[in-house]
């Protein structure tokens, strides 16, 4: 990666082998620092001038706070180093170098070549260093997923030097953390989580952790950002701190002044891998069920909807008549899902959900995420132009086909309006699926039944020819577009031939006839783009927004 190239890294650490050597230019620096003396003074010193007082502004402090110290005292002891060993098998196919029979060194090299039992050469231990923190006294501690994942080993080392080992009790990598267990001899000092959702910007946190393997350290800074996502999965809400995090502060706790965890520290955003003051945490509003579940259970237990969906943007807010973008876009429901009943339906936008607001898509994996299994939840939807309230119960994602699948295939992030919805990596059968058949060669015009045109499109009746010559499923139903004009408007979409029209506008079209109505009427209505709803030849669906020419 370029020097010039941010990137976002875990904050993990290699164990250090070699100890800080301070010499050369850390004395050169102190000399030029010494304080040089005045010349001798001739008369009376003068008094200097004194400082006017400053006056901070009502409510408001005229610094940051004075000192952490007693905070930072009492919460040392609940945070921890952890330790892990892993161990890695060689592939060194080297030929063994020939000793002669009966050599001094021909124990030496068959130890180190065949291994101990002769068994080939010896593995080799990759061992590395994080952090964690103490949530309850009998040895629960939390840390994220990528400090200890492919362990075979994990210790825990505290504060007052002891260490212990640690059993892992579950792990989540979709908000990458873990939850260990050690069997202290006393109770240990644990740390309280507390409410992230009361944080503001410019509200000061601290950070304590383990970076590079120098423990006990302490770091404060102010919330910098809140909200943030950075790809890192699919329920993305990070806290953004200014408060130093570095390699090997991986799953160390963030805390607010009350002395509560407000956040665990996951990553950081830097071109060289050390600290430039912008780390990220996941918010305990996320964290909390979470841990919670992977203590009781070992794994989580997450609310499932069983709806495909994508981004309302501006064409497409603006195509079904809202004020301004907002929702999530439901592009499709998933067979055998918690929906059985059409109570939310293709086309849908959902803007509410249990009462929370889904501002943008990507919120809304997030609070079904969070929700319990078998609730019955309401969901207020717009549907032909208006808003209604429906009511949901929720399955259980791990428990569906597509558990192995993350939200993307569920209620996360999906297509774009002007593309199909593709697989993802992991994504099982409950896709948004990829546009199969946009490279099919069309048809001779000469099999197809004639065609109405309408924004560049060759329209026709979905009837036994079409279905033959483009293999289209029975199940399917709309009007097939037969030809689509270079450089119109619904090639820019990339729609082409074989695709079929459902909807328009949230109507279903049935003839070419009402796709022409439709349109008129969406233009005198003084829309500027026109919301398809578009299935390819195996029913897959995806939403396009198409100019109005």
């Amino acid at each position: 990666m370029g020097s010039h190239r941010s990137s976002f890294t875990r904050t993990a650490a290699l164990a250090l082998s070699t100890a800080l050597v301070f010499a050369g230019p850390f004395e050169a620096v102190a000399q030029v620092a010494k304080p040089i003396a005045p010349p001798a003074a001739t008369g009376p010193l003068p008094v200097p001038p004194q400082p006017s007082p400053s006056i901070a502004p009502p409510g408001r402090a005229a610094q940051g706070p004075d000192s952490v110290a007693d905070l930072a005292a009492g919460l040392l002891d609940a945070v921890v180093n952890i330790s892990t060993s892993q161990n890695v098998k060689t592939d060194d196919d080297a030929p063994m170098p020939k000793v002669p029979q009966g050599s001094p060194f021909q124990d030496f090299f068959d130890e180190f070549f065949k291994g101990q039992n002769g068994q080939g050469a010896p593995g080799r231990k990759v061992e590395s260093l994080g952090s964690g923190f103490v949530i309850d006294p009998t040895g629960y501690i939390v840390t994220n997923n990528h400090v200890i994942e492919g362990a075979d080993d994990i210790e825990v080392n505290f504060a007052n030097g002891s260490k212990l080992k640690a059993k892992l009790i579950g792990t989540d990598t979709k908000t990458d953390l873990a939850v260990l267990k050690v069997e202290p001899k006393k109770p240990l000092t644990a740390v309280p989580l507390g409410d992230s959702r009361t944080m503001r910007i410019g509200d000061w946190v601290m950070a304590i952790g383990n970076p590079f393997g120098l423990g006990g350290t302490v770091t404060v800074g102010i919330i910098s950002a809140r909200g943030r996502n950075i790809n890192a999965g699919p329920y993305d809400n990070f806290i953004q701190t200014d408060a130093a995090i570095n390699r090997g502060n991986s799953g160390g706790p963030l805390f607010n002044m009350k002395g509560e965890v407000i956040g665990i520290n996951t990553a950081i955003i830097s071109p060289s891998g050390g600290s430039i003051g912008i780390g990220f945490s996941v918010p305990t509003e996320l964290a909390s069920n979470v841990i919670t579940q992977l203590k009781d259970f070992g794994k989580t237990r997450r609310g499932w909807l069983g709806v495909r969906i994508q981004p309302v943007t501006d064409d497409i807010a603006e195509s079904l008549g809202m004020d301004t973008p907002r929702g999530a876009l439901v592009a499709g429901i998933i067979e055998g899902g918690p929906i059985s009943k059409g109570e939310i339906k293709s086309g849908d936008v959902i803007t509410k959900f249990d009462g929370r607001d889904v501002a943008e898509m990507r919120d809304l994996p997030r609070v079904v995420a969070e929700s319990p299994v078998g609730k019955a939840v309401d969901v207020i939807v717009i549907r032909d132009g208006k808003e209604m309230t429906v009511q949901v119960t929720l399955g259980r994602l791990e428990d569906a086909d597509v558990a192995s699948a993350e939200a993307s295939t569920d209620e996360a992030p999906g297509s774009s309006d002007d593309a199909p919805a593709t697989k993802g990596e992991g994504e099982g059968e409950g896709g948004a699926g990829s546009q199969e058949g946009t490279d099919q060669a069309e048809p001779p015009a000469a099999d197809l039944p004639k065609s109405d045109e309408v924004l560049g499109m060759k329209l026709a009746l979905l009837e036994a020819p079409n279905r033959r010559s483009f293999g289209i499923g029975d199940d399917v139903e709309g009007v097939v577009i037969t030809e689509v004009a270079q450089s119109s408007a619904a090639a820019e979409r990339r729609i082409t031939a074989g695709d079929v029209i459902v909807e328009i506008g949230q109507e279903a079209m049935k003839t070419p006839e009402d796709v022409t109505a439709r349109i008129e009427e969406l233009k005198a209505d003084g829309r500027r783009n026109a919301l398809l709803m578009i299935s390819n030849k195996t029913g897959e669906l995806r939403f396009v927004t198409v100019r109005i020419e």
